[in-house]
């Protein structure tokens, strides 16, 4: 195993050093850059070297504050046609949604992931294509954009060459990602398919990488628990939620806030991301109603892609905890009581002309597209109605600003006065807590050489550092965005 993790260019803190001064790759050196997800959550992308080398973790979209987002649009900080493969831990966008960009700039290799993240990966990058191309067309339709013509991030077309790079692998078996390196993937119950990643480098000193990818929680529904990791030397962590501890109970909290929208006889929007946070929310609903909890109303997931990827998690059961096969087993899992699938324009329509009390699932999560903004659009000014903001959101979107108290949100060209109620229930977030990262941290047999805190803001990754300083006593650094470190 590797001799520690020493900083390219010799300095005390390997992830606050620039790559300005780092030493060549010689033969057998392994290095790897953080070129996303540092100092901010979302656009996870990190380049490890081994030698001739190179293999990208992860492919995400930038999300949030405008100056990341403008990053999307300029090239992808790697030499697509270098890439020996892309190893993805998850399909969340922020995590494989730039490959459509990889792939355009000229990448030829295999993307490895596991069964369901491939499934999830033909669903959430033609979606993620498809809106961008029909925000492109209603801005261009009704002349708010800066852009003229405004144009999509990327196309369908270029979606569709994503998926014939992409190779599945069962957890827990070995593969080989390019010469030299070898993969594992483990449970990391975030989402359908997500992922730790293991990799074991032939270099000029062998080394062992593990990166955590987006970790989940214990004692959830529907997926098992993240698997604890017994040896690495290098260890790449997640802090999205580094620096609190979760709700204990959410669904107390989801039973006051329906039964109080439908009292006033509102309805209740919940932007949600659509895989992950849809289904459990539709999970809890039912266990509530069923319970006699919450009254049973119309609960409608407006959502084409939601739709797929529920259908998506009843094929894979090698995913699933025990109380969820035994709910699919009898046909009700991923429903509730008065329950509608949305998935034509027609029938989303529909629904926003519906009147009375209901529940609407729609996505994106951080209300940055997608159709919850037509619902948000006519339902912020209602008195009756009801926001929940669910799970994170990333500074700059439009769930922060509401969580912030915003006054208005602009949409479609204008400015939305905000007159409902905004409700937050941080309790179900797919994303591990602090106390959730240090259980999975313990799971190591021995101190790593060197812990690397990635994904997270920087007062979350700062936190969650001191935090294993302190309790594990292990050497620890926060990413710093285009910093390299040496490996091995």
């Amino acid at each position: 195993m590797c001799d520690g993790c020493s900083n390219v260019a010799g300095m005390s803190d390997p992830d606050a050093t620039s790559t300005a001064g780092a030493t060549e790759n010689g033969a057998g050196h392994a290095t790897l850059r953080f070129l996303g997800a540092a100092g901010t959550v979302t656009g996870s992308k990190h380049l490890l070297r081994v030698g001739d080398e190179q293999v990208l973790l992860d492919c995400g979209l930038f999300q949030g504050l405008k100056e990341l987002r403008l990053r999307n649009w300029q090239p992808l900080p790697v030499d697509a046609r270098a890439l020996s493969a892309v190893v993805l831990s998850h399909a969340h966008v922020d995590h494989c949604g730039a490959l459509p960009l990889l792939v355009r700039q000229g990448f030829r290799g295999p993307v490895y992931c596991t069964p369901g993240t491939a499934d999830l990966l033909s669903v959430m990058l033609l979606d993620a294509a498809r809106l961008q191309e029909e925000e492109a067309e209603f801005a261009n339709r009704h002349g708010y954009s800066k852009h003229h013509p405004a144009l999509p991030l990327y196309t369908v077309e270029d979606a569709v060459r994503v998926l014939k790079h992409v190779r599945p692998r069962r957890r827990e078996t070995d593969f080989t990602v390019a010469r030299g390196i070898t993969g594992r993937f483990r449970h990391a119950g975030h989402i359908l398919g997500a992922a730790t990643v293991q990799l074991d480098l032939a270099a000029s000193s062998p080394c062992r990488v593990v990166y955590s990818g987006d970790l989940g929680r214990w004692d959830r529904p529907i997926l098992c628990d993240p698997e604890l990791v017994a040896d690495a030397d290098v260890v790449l962590v997640e802090s999205t939620y580094g620096d609190r501890v979760h709700a204990p109970d959410p669904a107390g909290g989801l039973a006051r806030i329906v039964s109080e929208t439908a009292e006033r006889g509102g309805v209740l929007i919940v932007p949600a991301f659509a895989v992950g946070r849809t289904q459990e929310l539709i999970w809890t609903i039912r266990e509530l109603e069923d319970a006699k909890r919450i009254p049973v109303l119309p609960l409608s997931v407006d959502s084409p892609m939601a739709a797929s990827v529920t259908e998506i998690y009843g094929r894979h059961p090698e995913d699933h905890d025990v109380q969820m096969h035994v709910l699919a087993n009898a046909g009700r899992a991923l429903s509730s009581n008065d329950f509608h699938l949305v998935r034509t324009v027609a029938d989303s329509r529909e629904l926003l002309a519906r009147k009375g009390s209901r529940i609407v699932i729609a996505g994106s999560g951080m209300a940055t597209g997608g159709r919850v903004l037509h619902h948000l659009r006519k339902h912020l000014p209602d008195e009756r109605a009801t926001v929940l903001v669910s799970g994170y959101q990333a500074a700059g979107t439009r769930g922060r600003k509401l969580l912030e108290g915003a006054q208005t949100l602009r949409m479609f060209g204008e400015n939305v006065p905000v007159r409902c109620r905004i409700e937050a229930l941080d309790g179900f977030s797919a994303h591990a807590d602090r106390n959730d990262l240090l259980r999975w941290l313990r799971g190591f047999t021995r101190p790593p050489r060197r812990l690397h805190v990635v994904h997270g803001e920087p007062e979350a990754a700062e936190s969650l550092a001191a935090l294993v300083r302190t309790e594990l006593r292990w050497e620890v650094g926060v990413a710093r965005d285009g910093a390299e470190v040496a490996l091995a």
